[in-house]
């Protein structure tokens, strides 16, 4: 398989930045609270200011800073909790980062494998960017480390309707590897759809119980 996206799942941890560095806000808004959002990360590598899923910005009271932002100047897909501290104001409890898969033509696998796993939800954010996913992952541990996933996002075809309308079909390729399936770990992954979107997507996961259609108008 092509590893556009492959992921150690012992790496690819939910709370994955150092929270000792922050603490709880104890103003009108310090409930905490947690987003999938994009991470704006400025020239030192450090987390400044976030949008979330649902068209809410706030600049970091603190720069926040995290072992998986390698690259400066850039945006980052992340789950982030925080406490809300004044309006567009927000302080960082923790960060995670969240893999990110992008269609790829069909040909362009030399193999595509779909072993089954878990789905806990699939839906489209409201801004229509990204199709969110809730993955249940069957893993163990291989020696010293838990075993390592492959994934990636196959475009079959783009149908056209009668409506005139286009719909993408989209299949997830998963390589279970040499990974063991003592016990399921639950991770998020973001589909980002393309900027020439079509009107419709249909995507296919193959599960434990079968094959899972979901199809979402853009």
């Amino acid at each position: 398989m092509k590893k556009l996206f492959a992921f150690s799942l012992f790496a690819f941890l939910l709370f994955s930045c150092e929270t000792d560095s922050y603490e709880k806000g104890e103003g009108q808004y310090s409930q905490m609270q947690g987003d999938f959002a994009e991470l704006t990360v400025n020239s030192q590598k450090q987390g400044v200011s976030f949008l979330t899923d649902e068209g809410e910005e706030y600049t970091l009271t603190t720069p926040a800073t995290s072992s998986w932002i390698q690259r400066p100047d850039t945006v980052y897909r992340a789950i982030v909790y925080f406490n809300k501290v004044a309006s567009g104001m927000a302080e960082a409890v923790a960060m995670g980062q969240m893999g990110v898969l992008r269609p790829v033509e069909h040909w362009r696998f030399k193999e595509q494998p779909q072993d089954p796993l878990g789905v806990e939800s699939v839906w489209l954010t409201r801004n229509g960017k990204y199709i969110n996913m809730g993955l249940l992952l069957k893993n163990g541990r291989v020696e010293d480390s838990e075993g390592v996933h492959a994934m990636a996002l196959c475009r079959d075809t783009v149908l056209l309707n009668p409506d005139q309308t286009r719909t993408a079909y989209y299949r997830l390729l998963h390589s279970q590897g040499d990974a063991p399936e003592y016990y399921t770990n639950r991770r998020y992954v973001s589909i980002l759809l393309p900027q020439d979107r079509p009107d419709s997507v249909r995507l296919s996961i193959r599960t434990y119980n079968g094959t899972l259609e979901k199809q979402f108008a853009l």
